[in-house]
């Protein structure tokens, strides 16, 4: 069984807006394409090639088109295809066209390529694509190289790189509106709380120690023990305020360092494997991460058994981080977190996914047979 739990984040908004312009943009490349090479049908040596080439990146481009609509589909295997398909209709383009052509197959249609890896893996993953396809198209022409063959790949070569910053930038925003906005959800809920405690709670434990020593007995241990909850309370009130200033003014830690602390666990035992270089992210992520990845080993210990093996991965991907971790347990029997959640017991809702999702990450679960795997990706935030 393998699941993908959370629901969309703010990244995958600001991706599903860039997609919804890229269908359309590809609609139009694709027309275009056809639109030039109806009209200059005559320089097309193989004409059934000519149409197998065009009826394939025709059906690619529909496929594409529905793939991308959904971020579950948007991984890797996706844009290494639409890649292929868009190199590959280039490489052909001599074959089908002859040695003598002017303009490619697939023409302005490889942008929507370059476009799609842009968005989706931000300035390197659009200087990637471009570069391919820069390679390829420069490639089938070499040596006749014009300036206005020049001058399509130099932008190109701008044009990706600077379309994945600008997605790169949209997506952080969308990570720091989203987190002032459960910032500030917090902050009411607090006040809400301590206007309420304050109201009912505070002002009976108050009514307790002024009427307390007026019974005499035990009301006047009763009045004194209110007294004494009452100053805890209000302290708690004034820390968990101060507490939360505190959070916001943290800088930095170094994740490999909290991480491997895990390892010290007596049940389940743990090893952990961590890059060579520091990994330095804002403090409320790393403990955030060490909790849900702690959460993970807890519920190794609980229902494999306290002599369970566990490992844990840390990788740095770049603009994310991922911490796998995974277990040689029986696994979770399908429909278990459902139920779980269903019956009220949030554990793993909660205390993993819940803490990743509020991240801006993404918590992926698979499991079977073979033991239970976690793994997950935070984005490389800085404070």
């Amino acid at each position: 069984m393998a699941a993908r739990l959370p629901d969309p984040t703010p990244e995958h908004a600001v991706a599903d807006g860039m997609f919804r312009v890229l269908f359309w943009l590809r609609l139009v490349v694709a027309a275009n394409m056809l639109g030039f090479i109806a009209w200059r049908w005559e320089t097309v040596e193989r004409p059934t090639a000519a149409i197998v080439v065009l009826a394939g990146l025709l059906l690619w481009t529909g496929f594409a088109s529905w793939s991308y609509a959904d971020h579950r589909r948007r991984r890797a295997p996706l844009l290494l295809a639409d890649l292929a398909v868009g190199v590959g209709s280039l490489l052909v383009t001599p074959w089908v066209k002859g040695p003598d052509f002017t303009a490619t197959v697939p023409g302005f249609w490889v942008m929507a390529v370059v476009l799609s890896w842009a968005a989706l893996w931000g300035a390197r993953g659009g200087f990637v694509a471009a570069a391919c396809v820069a390679v390829a198209d420069l490639g089938i022409r070499w040596p006749d190289i014009s300036e206005s063959n020049y001058g399509n790949v130099f932008l190109l070569l701008i044009g990706g790189p600077l379309l994945g910053r600008l997605a790169s930038a949209l997506k952080d925003l969308a990570r720091q509106r989203d987190r002032a906005q459960h910032a500030a959800a917090l902050a009411d809920e607090r006040a809400r709380l301590a206007r309420v405690v304050h109201d009912g709670v505070l002002q009976v434990l108050a009514l307790m120690q002024r009427k307390g020593p007026e019974l005499g007995g035990e009301g006047v241990e009763l009045g004194r023990l209110a007294g004494e909850q009452e100053a805890r309370l209000r302290a708690l009130l004034i820390v968990g305020e101060r507490n939360d200033r505190i959070d916001r003014e943290r800088s930095e830690l170094e994740l490999t360092q909290a991480i491997l602390q895990l390892g010290t666990r007596r049940t389940p035992l743990v090893e952990v494997s961590t890059p060579g270089t520091p990994l330095v992210m804002p403090a409320y992520v790393v403990d955030e991460l060490v909790a849900a990845t702690g959460a993970c080993l807890d519920n190794v210990a609980r229902h494999v058994g306290d002599s369970a093996h566990a490992w844990v991965l840390v990788e740095d991907l770049g603009d994310t981080v991922a911490v796998t971790v995974r277990d040689e347990g029986p696994g979770i029997a399908d429909g278990r977190l459902e139920d779980a959640a269903a019956q009220g017991r949030l554990g793993v809702t909660e205390s993993i996914v819940g803490r990743i999702r509020d991240l801006g990450g993404e918590a992926h679960l698979s499991t079977g047979p073979h033991g239970t795997e976690w793994e997950l990706v935070v984005p490389r935030l800085s404070p």
